[in-house]
């Protein structure tokens, strides 16, 4: 076990974002016709939290913890050692995952929550950090297989 801080962003996708946008865009355009002063505020305001929550996330492994945070805000912080398993998860629940393809983390009955969602960028290397810290986790998490070259594109 190593007490080397290990630092992985969260993957941003590339449709979620875009969604995200549209939608911000349709519910904007009644507001800026209106040119309301606490209206423009909002708007500003909401857009500056899109973005926060967007690039902030990042999930760090310090000794034998999971911390997730959002740039300085400590969310979440779960022990490696209550780690069950590992798998794919395209679930659109909310969590601390800025794409729909994430990782599903299930944790034993004496954890605080039952399974996390999570989706960091560089997946291999997390899941090997993991995988030294408790090797009693089990992965069901497939490589990139399918008919199409987009099967498993990151939504």
């Amino acid at each position: 076990m190593t007490n080397q801080k290990k630092v992985f962003r969260s993957r941003v996708s590339i449709l979620l974002t875009t969604l995200t946008l549209a939608i911000y865009t349709l519910v904007s355009i009644p507001v800026i016709q209106d040119m309301t002063h606490i209206g423009i505020f909002v708007l500003g305001g909401t857009l500056f939290l899109l973005i926060f929550l967007f690039t902030g996330m990042r999930y760090i492994i310090s000794g034998n913890k999971l911390y997730i945070k959002i740039w300085f805000i400590r969310t979440l912080s779960v022990n490696i050692t209550d780690i069950l398993w590992v798998r794919r998860s395209y679930n659109p629940l909310s969590s601390a995952a800025a794409s729909l393809k994430r990782l599903r983390i299930s944790l034993n009955k004496n954890a605080k929550y039952p399974f996390i969602l999570i989706s960091p960028a560089r997946e291999q290397q997390f899941l090997e950090e993991l995988k030294a810290i408790n090797p009693n986790i089990v992965f069901n998490v497939p490589g990139k297989t399918g008919l199409l070259p987009v099967w498993d594109w990151d939504i």
